[in-house]
């Protein structure tokens, strides 16, 4: 029997539990390009409405292209999002938080912020593992569907400062799947 978060997936996916195919939904799928490979990210628009097309924009914009990791502790996250790299920057159009009940689990998609619940901007970070102490707490609009194994090759931060990684790795390029069906 299929479990629950491999039928979400293949929802998500546009693949039929049945097994047999269906239109993907490449409007609400993002490839997310690395230098090991390539990360599908399904996106959550039924979670986060509003941060889900605000990062659409975002992309559509290239805004991610190019930006490091910046903070990436093992067996926890990795961040990025910032065009600064320091943890500090933004897009400057700060978000109203849509938390849900969806849990921080391997390859959650979630926005970073402040102490203001309310101050999410451009940066998220990918969960490398359960973290349910960010449950509630944090916007969660995506999963990564295919790839993880790439985004478990980035480069950790010592945990001695708190996952700052000197030389990160980098998005090469981030780009909406509808766009790039397109092309």
């Amino acid at each position: 029997m299929r479990s629950i978060r491999a039928r979400l997936a293949a929802l998500f996916l546009g693949v039929a539990v049945s097994g047999q195919a269906m239109a993907a939904d490449l409007e609400n799928t993002l490839y997310l390009d690395l230098e090991d490979g390539r990360v599908e990210i399904a996106l959550r628009p039924d979670l986060a409405p509003l941060h889900v097309a605000r990062i659409k924009e975002l992309v559509r914009q290239g805004f991610y292209d190019g930006l490091v990791f910046h903070r990436v502790i093992d067996g926890f996250m990795a961040q990025t999002g910032d065009p600064t790299g320091t943890g500090a920057g933004g897009s400057g159009q700060r978000l109203r938080a849509e938390f849900s009940d969806a849990p921080h689990v391997r390859g959650t998609l979630s926005m970073a912020r402040t102490s203001d619940p309310n101050s999410a901007d451009s940066q998220f970070f990918i969960m490398f593992a359960r973290a349910p102490h960010l449950d509630g707490q944090y916007t969660v609009w995506g999963e990564v569907v295919r790839g993880m194994r790439y985004v478990d090759r980035i480069k950790k931060g010592p945990a001695s400062r708190n996952g700052i990684v000197d030389n990160p790795d980098r998005i090469l390029r981030m780009r909406v799947a509808a766009d790039v069906a397109s092309e």
